[in-house]
Formats: structure tokens, sequence, C-alpha cells
């Protein structure tokens, strides 16, 4: 990379950001107080990623420790600008006496159509689509009918001027979708209402509270035959199969680390086994930090199905959630635990691996590899130092384990889909964003696809198993919180740092290589 070519991806850079930034600014405004507060907090998100990787491609190295200062510092400011929105947002709430006026109905067909969107089940939208995951029940499509007459005017009978003050009333599918002012705090509300349906109607329907088109509040009802089906033999079967495959293809990948191949050399296992068990390591605390986070919310989670990888033992694994998820919050911590704990072993791996590096070490590394991640780059410049400006360098085989987890935990991490990253996007910024970054994140792959397979394959595995979002959660209008929101970016931020690669020329000026 050319100094000139530096210069302009910096200048392109800061120019999108300005733009973004500015575009932000002039939808905020209008909502006064409350809408600049939360294009603040936009701004500070924005500030680390812009500074990182406008240095990056200016080729101009940051030491480690002044950027993890400056991204506490930007947490800590994100926080207490979503702590002064949120009082902005009660006192506007506090305004509203029980005698406000009803809106006026809006347009019903691009309402109900984009609440019906929103609430598709994987099984309605596979209607006119002939290819379902492997890991979907395949069920027939039930015949939808109209919600009983006696069954609304119960549904409707739980709404009240203290709650949910209901204005009109739109029928879809099994249900109903009910237009009208919210009356108190999300979370709270919808437990009432649900009590109250409960009580009137047994176990029979299930209540939503999600976002219209519009911005509005609504309340949506179905059937609770809706629910997300257990799982079956078959898909139990499938997963201790890949379970098994997956063994076996960490033993491949920790004696091809070597220079042999398991399956010619079986008798060589040992030598493969640390590696693999430290491989194996990175992926249960991974799977078990999943289903502690859903045992201690209440909600069933799948067994893992994990994808078998020769060259680095596993891809890491995919899940389904089995029931329906009480708010984003939940969504956000199980999705979370499994890249956080993954991430922290691996890293821990990383960090001991380099430290007890030394020559004559296992494993030898052509130092330009690590230009493959800035991440591990960094660090190892940190720890290593000037041994990285020697062609080959000696590491620990705790090294090479913890960066192939550190890989493995970034790209169940990308923002796409049912990927963690996509949850924890959607968890954080809602439907439409998700939406928006899995389309962001097929692109950037199919890119990618054109200098490294692995890309292709991550493309492939989206589009086809992965591309749908997460079913509405039962209360879809209560955010996480700001310390969450802010740990969901941190995860972002270091994926993109363990995936990027370092310039030829950012890699000299770091003395590597």
């Amino acid at each position: 990379m050319t100094i000139g070519s530096e210069n302009t991806t910096t200048i392109l850079i800061l120019l999108i950001a300005i733009g973004i930034l500015a575009w932000g600014y002039n939808r905020a405004r209008p909502f006064g107080k409350a809408g600049m507060l939360a294009w603040l907090q936009s701004v500070v998100l924005m500030t680390p990623w812009l500074l990182f990787f406008a240095l990056f491609a200016a080729g101009i190295y940051v030491n480690l420790v002044t950027i993890l200062f400056f991204l506490v510092a930007c947490v800590g400011l994100y926080i207490y600008l979503g702590q002064q929105l949120r009082i902005v947002a009660k006192e506007e709430v506090e305004k509203q006496t029980p005698t406000e006026p009803t809106s006026p109905p809006t347009q019903e067909s691009p309402a109900r159509e984009e609440v019906a969107r929103a609430m598709e089940t994987p099984e309605q939208k596979s209607a006119s689509q002939p290819q379902r995951s492997p890991l979907d029940n395949q069920k027939p499509i039930p015949e939808l009918v109209p919600i009983p007459n006696e069954d609304l005017t119960n549904i409707q009978g739980i709404f009240g001027i203290d709650t949910f003050f209901s204005t009109e009333t739109i029928p879809y599918q099994e249900g109903a979708i009910f237009k009208g002012n919210l009356r108190g705090e999300p979370q709270e509300v919808r437990d009432r209402l649900s009590a109250s349906l409960e009580e009137k109607l047994g176990d029979r329907y299930r209540l939503f509270l999600v976002e219209s088109p519009g911005g509005k509040p609504v309340v949506v009802v179905l059937p609770s035959k809706n629910d997300p089906p257990s799982a079956t033999v078959t898909q139990k079967v499938l997963s201790v199969v890949l379970l098994v495959a997956t063994i076996a293809t960490c033993l491949e990948a920790g004696g091809l680390l070597q220079g042999f191949d398991i399956f010619n050399e079986p008798g060589r296992y040992g030598e493969a086994l640390p590696i693999a068990l430290g491989i194996l390591a990175v992926l249960g605390a991974h799977e078990i930090a999943h289903q502690v986070l859903a045992a201690r919310h209440n909600v069933k989670f799948s067994l893992p199905f994990f994808l078998p990888a020769w060259q680095i033992g596993s891809f890491g694994a995919m899940n389904r959630f089995l029931c329906l998820l009480p708010n984003r919050t939940v969504l956000f911590d199980v999705a979370f635990a499994g890249p956080a704990a993954g991430g922290i072993v691996s890293l821990g791996m990383l960090l001991i691996g380099l430290l007890l590096s030394h020559p004559g070490s296992l494993f030898q590394i052509p130092s330009e590899l690590f230009g493959g991640s800035a991440l591990v780059a960094t660090l190892a410049r940190v720890v290593l130092g000037s041994q990285l400006q020697q062609p080959i360098v000696d590491v620990n085989p705790l090294t090479v384990i913890g960066w192939l987890g550190l890989v493995i935990t970034a790209i169940n991490a990308m923002p796409a889909g049912q990927l963690d990253g996509g949850r924890i996007i959607q968890a954080i910024y809602g439907r439409k964003v998700a939406g928006t970054a899995t389309i962001a994140t097929f692109v950037v792959l199919a890119i990618a696809s054109f200098v490294t397979p692995l890309a292709l394959y991550w493309a492939i595995v989206i589009l086809v198993l992965q591309r749908d979002l997460e079913r509405p959660c039962l209360n879809e209008l209560t955010e996480p919180d700001d310390a969450r929101a802010a740990l969901g970016l941190l995860i972002l931020f270091l994926t993109i740092a363990t995936l990027l690669p370092l310039s030829p020329a950012l890699a000299g000026r770091m003395g590597i290589g």
C-alpha cells in the first residue's frame, strides 16, 4: 500500500463518517433533547472505530494501552448519555395523561404487512422457499383459520386505559394485531396483559408487544401452537454425529499443524491430542456459556450443531432457540455469553502461549503470518517485541491454539442472521438494523471470497442456513441496557480486529517481519 492510497483511504473513511453523523444529526434534531442525546451516543460509539481504522489505514501504530484506555472512556461516556436519555424519556412519558386523545388510525395495509413480516415463523417463510435448513423440523404448514369471535372479544377485554389503550383491531392469520397507545413501561404492561390473557383463555394464545413501521407500539396475539417446536430425535442424533466428526477434525488439525496426517498415522494421535483438546476447550467454553445463560433465563436452547473443519478443527456451532424469548435482553445475554467465554479462553491461551514462547518452542511460524490478524499482531508485538523482526518465530503451542480459538470465536460473532453476532445486533438495535447488517456481512464475505475460500464458505452457510433473523421476542420494545450495548460493540470490534489483516506497510512500521 502506497502513502497516496493510505491517505485516500483515510479521507474516504472520514468523509463517510462525517456523512453518517450529519445524516443522524438531521434525523435526531426534530426529536429535541432525547434525539440529540441518542445522536451523541452514536457519535461516542463511532469514535473508537473511526480512530482505530483511520489510523490503521494511514499506517500509524497506536499503543494498545492507549486504545484500551480510550475505549473504556468512550464506554463510560456512552453509559452516562444513556442514563440521561432514559431520564428524558421517562419525563416525556409522565407528561402524557390517561385522557390523551388517541392518534388517528394510520394506513392499515403497510402497517399490517410490516408487522406480519416481522412475526412470520420459519415454517411460514419456507412456504415460498423450497430450500430449508436441516435443523428445522419438517412439519406441514397448517391451514390458517381466523380467530374465533368469542376469543377475539375476550382478548379485546384485556386492554385498559392504564395498560394499552386499543384503538383498532386488524385480523392477522389466526390471531390479531391491536393498534393503540401504550400507557406504561413496556415489560410491565406486557406482563399484565399476558396474565389477563392467560386468565381468560388459558395457554392458547401468546401476546407480543412490538413496534409498528411508524414507531408506535402494537400488540400482536397469536395461537400458542405457533411456538417454536421442540428438538426432534433426528436433530439430537445429528448433533451427536457432528460432535464426533468435530473431535476427529480437531485431531486432524492437531496433526496437520505438526506435519502429519492423523488418518494415515493413527498411532501418533497422542501428539495431536493436546492441540485437539485445546480447540475443544474453546468450543466447550463457548457452548457451555450459551447453555448456562439460557438456563439462568429459563429458556430452552438446542444442542450445538458443530461445523467440522479440517484446517482449524471446527468453525464453531449453530444453535436454535426452542421457545419464545421474553425480551431482547435475554436474547443478548444468551448470544453474547458464547463469544465472551470462548474469546476469554482463547485470549488467555494466546497470551500465556506468547509469554511462554522461547527459542526452541514446538512451533516455528514465519513472522509475516502474524500480519494476518491486527489483534494477534498487536499482542505479539507487545509480548515478543523484537523477536518478530526475525524471519521465523518460535512459539509455544498455546499461542497457536489461542489464535485458532480467536478465529473460531470471531467467525461466529460476525453480525449476520442467527450467528451470535447477528443475534447481538438484533438485541441491541432491533430487527431492521440486524437485517441490514446481515446483507452487509454477506456482501463483504462475497467480496472477500476472491481472496480466501473461507469467506466463500461462510457466505454460503449464512445464505443457506443462517440468513433468517430470530423470531420476535414477546417484548420487542425494551432494549438491553447501555452496559450490554457497550459489551456487544466491544465483541464486534474485537471480531473485526481478529479477522482484519495488517497491510505490509503497517506490519513493517510495527516491526513485524
